[in-house]
């Protein structure tokens, strides 16, 4: 399977060093400012780049007929825009706040606890993360979601939001609840990016084995779970 990277930085390169374990070869990578000519001809590609240059690389794989996975976060708000262009072009996409198989994991869990303290008016809630100094988006798109699945879940009560960017830390997402009787904690915390290379790689072997049959945006949890 040929695969192509589209951008380059400490991600990009980390899946290159992964992606034979998963049976691709690199067809290309591409940085900023790069043809996407030269990605003419893979099987897929997977993206990691800036939220303001998301979009519109979307649109140019899409234009492509190239099945792709999105790594970039914080451009949701352009949503409807890729859906609309990767429906139109008859093309695959698999998207996620994030790509590790542990974090989409917590995320149920997560939801399954708002559900069962969403009538327990006594326990309050909070989220929290923290990441290192260069990401740009805060709160991350992981935190983002988690509270999103929570209010899903039925808990409509007040959550306290907040984050915070330092040193190198591949990222730490804290979901809270507490009463006057006692406190729940849940965390995931990441040792390395390479939880999140892995998991967009294994998104990438999903497209193509699918590329006949799962046309659309599709989130990394339709990976993990749709069987399950």
């Amino acid at each position: 399977m040929k695969l192509a990277l589209i951008g380059y930085g400490k991600m990009g390169r980390m899946i290159g060093q992964l992606a034979p374990e998963y049976g691709f070869t690199l067809h290309a990578c591409l940085d900023l400012g790069d043809d996407f000519a030269k990605a003419a001809g893979a099987d897929v590609a997977i993206e990691f780049t800036a939220p303001e240059a998301a979009p519109a690389n979307i649109e140019t794989l899409a234009a492509m007929k190239l099945p792709a996975v999105i790594g970039t976060t914080g451009w949701l708000e352009h949503m409807d825009r890729v859906r609309s262009v990767v429906e139109q072009n008859g093309t695959s996409l698999v998207w996620s706040p994030n790509f590790s198989v542990g974090v989409n994991v917590f995320v149920r869990l997560v939801r399954e606890a708002a559900r069962l303290l969403a009538d327990e008016p006594e326990y309050g809630a909070w989220a929290w993360e923290i990441h290192h100094d260069t990401k740009k988006d805060a709160p991350s798109g992981t935190l983002i979601k988690l509270v999103d699945e929570m209010k899903a879940a039925g808990y409509r009560r007040s959550i306290d939001v907040s984050s915070n960017r330092a040193g190198r830390h591949p990222g730490t997402h804290d979901i809270g609840f507490d009463s006057a009787a006692d406190t729940i904690t849940l965390r995931h915390a990441a040792r390395s990016r390479e939880g999140f290379a892995r998991g967009a790689l294994k998104a990438a072997q999903w497209l193509v084995e699918n590329h006949n049959t799962k046309h659309g945006v599709f989130e990394f949890s339709d990976v993990l779970f749709t069987k399950r």
